[in-house]
């Protein structure tokens, strides 16, 4: 039994497969992203999934794609962690951008790869490797245009009294917007990064509002031009993008990257089933 992952700081998506593909279980977990998140705390989230727990002597293989994953270290953490618990598993451990390009890229092609969901990243793959001009220093000095960037704008928008009354008044319906709240999920909670991500459902829904407009190309803007034009055949190969903030405001993206002459490749929600035809294929 084959069991590949797809991991976000927000959410884990489970599929396990047979050597045919055939799918054996599907499940989710919270977020295993190694940056945020100690040894206690990634056991714990595989725990509180039975098919996980149930199965995990089962496994041959565990292909884990994840956010957090891009230093050696991280990943080095991140296998011993699951060797650990998956006792009968060969793993490997890639961060999540090889995702992103399995399940959009089609075989030996060149593109850029971006993921804008939670967190962001862009890369170049060549057709069989990956490469990367920027490296991430997390969420608190980097992610433009993610879904955690849109809830630090959305609040700081609040607070600063720079929000519409009518805009604040249905973001206190919808939320929880106590400063004492706010903060603890911050400064005390696991995630602070996927707690701001929450914000941006609000952002999405009310993207015809100036005020949610104005976030909106700014940040993507942002990641055009720090990210995707880092690459210096930007204009030349597509650019695909896997994560809820892309699949979202698709058409918010594609405006941005017209506007810099970049051609705008395959948008998906979740790489997860391209996962299971990739592994197939290449078994």
């Amino acid at each position: 039994m084959k069991l590949l992952v797809d991991s976000g700081s927000t959410k884990a998506d489970w599929i396990a497969i047979d050597d045919d593909g055939k799918v054996l279980f599907t499940t989710q977990t919270l977020g295993l992203n190694p940056e945020i998140l100690d040894k206690e705390e990634v056991i714990s989230r595989l725990n509180q999934k039975f098919d996980i727990e149930h199965n995990k002597d089962k496994a041959t293989h565990l292909f884990f794609y994840g956010a957090g994953c891009g230093t050696e270290r991280m990943k080095d953490f991140l296998a011993e962690v699951f060797k650990e618990y998956f006792q009968n598993a060969v793993v490997v451990v890639h961060e999540d951008t090889y995702a992103a390009v399995y399940a959009t890229t089609p075989k030996g092609e060149q593109a850029i790869v971006c993921i804008l969901g939670t967190g962001s990243n862009c890369s170049f793959f060549d057709g069989t490797v990956l490469h990367q001009k920027v490296q991430s220093l997390g969420y608190i000095a980097m992610d433009d245009g993610s879904g955690n960037r849109f809830g630090r704008h959305l609040l700081r928008g609040y607070y600063f009294n720079k929000m519409p009354k009518e805009l604040a008044k249905e973001l206190e319906e919808e939320y929880n917007v106590d400063a004492d709240y706010i903060k603890a999920n911050l400064y005390k909670e696991a995630n602070p990064n996927a707690y701001l991500a929450t914000f941006a459902k609000f952002i999405i829904k009310n993207k015809d509002t100036e005020f949610c407009k104005k976030i909106i190309h700014k940040e993507l803007k942002k990641f055009a031009k720090n990210y995707i034009m880092q690459y210096e055949n930007y204009k030349e190969v597509p650019v695909h993008f896997v994560g809820s903030i892309a699949f979202y405001l698709k058409d918010e993206l594609t405006e941005v990257l017209n506007k810099y002459e970049i051609q705008i490749g395959n948008v998906l929600r979740r790489p997860i089933d391209g996962l299971i035809a990739y592994h197939v294929l290449n078994k």
